[in-house]
């Protein structure tokens, strides 16, 4: 089946289920389920028999969420978490609930993120960006990791985005102490180690069974831009034209898709896309990515295959997060 940016979340579950991949009860966690990207990811994969388990940071957000759910698919198995990903302990406090009910997990979304935000830290004082969205998801991850291993045919889903483009990571100055704050720029850091991670676990655990994807959405109108000035609209959409014309395409106008079809790819990604000897790897449009493209649609930047880096950005992780894959 050829999928591309307007394939949506129903396609790829019929397309699944008409190949036999069955779902049910398969359980998954997707972080930053209470909207947006993670809700429809919720209520695709409910829809499918998968038990959910939907973390976010408000448990009144995470009920409106799950009632919506519930109104598409009245018999979805849903299970909750509070989680703030700005906050080792709250992280921390999360993992020891999920991991004392003693449930595998078959499948982990890393779909929570911030974009684009104002200057700030953490609650450990790292740069809010690159703290919540690779820090805390990789302190959750390696605390989660026993309980993934122990599910069938897991998988570890990673949510990147064409923004990783702006940056490679700058691993000795992550704070931006060296630097003037810039929101993008910070922003892109955050989603290249996104990706390098998803690359770091498929070589140092592939060999074991474990499948990692990232996955860059595409552009969709959700609670994520909730910073976004016009100041900062109008740069994105500059980025934008400039990585088109740089790829060699004409037009630099950017592609906003539904929710259905931006969840699209992170499900394909949790549930049907084969890794072969293609663990690992970035993923647009419900398709493999392609280095030096667009990185609006399928392209990715050479940087994502750097394995220094991605040796280099594990190693500081575990430092900074004080977690052990091992």
């Amino acid at each position: 089946m050829a999928y591309d940016a307007d394939t949506t979340t129903n396609e790829i579950i019929a397309d699944a289920t008409a190949a036999g991949i069955d779902l049910t009860d398969r359980r998954f966690v997707i972080t930053g389920a209470s909207s947006g990207l993670g809700e429809e990811s919720t209520r695709a994969l409910a829809g499918a028999g998968a038990r959910i388990t939907m973390l976010a940071r408000s448990p009144e957000k995470l009920d409106a969420a799950a009632a919506r759910v519930r109104e598409a698919v009245p018999d979805a198995q849903l299970d909750f978490g509070t989680v703030d990903l700005a906050e080792f302990s709250s992280i921390r406090a999360c993992a020891a609930a999920l991991n004392d009910a003693g449930d595998p997990i078959d499948v982990l979304i890393n779909n929570a993120g911030v974009m684009a935000c104002p200057q700030g830290t953490t609650a450990d004082g790292f740069e809010m960006q690159f703290g919540t969205n690779h820090l805390g998801h990789f302190l959750l991850t390696a605390l989660l990791f026993p309980a993934v291993q122990a599910g069938a045919d897991p998988r570890i889903v990673n949510l990147s985005s064409g923004a990783h483009s702006i940056s490679d990571v700058v691993l000795d100055d992550i704070n931006f102490e060296q630097s003037e704050y810039d929101a993008w720029e910070a922003y892109g850091r955050s989603k290249t180690a996104n990706a390098l991670f998803s690359r770091g676990l498929a070589q140092r655990f592939g060999d074991s069974g474990l499948v990692s994807f990232s996955v860059h959405p595409g552009a969709i109108m959700t609670e994520l831009g909730r910073h976004l000035t016009d100041e900062l609209m109008e740069a994105m959409m500059s980025r934008a034209k400039a990585r088109a014309e740089s790829a060699g395409e004409s037009s630099g106008g950017m592609h906003f898709k539904s929710v259905e079809a931006g969840a699209a790819t992170q499900v394909w990604a949790s549930i049907a896309a084969e890794a072969g000897d293609r663990n690992g790897s970035y993923l647009a449009d419900c398709q493999f990515g392609e280095p030096g493209g667009n990185p609006s649609s399928t392209g990715f930047s050479d940087y994502l295959l750097d394995d220094a880096t991605t040796d280099r950005l594990w190693t500081l992780s575990e430092e900074l997060t004080g977690a052990s894959f091992g």
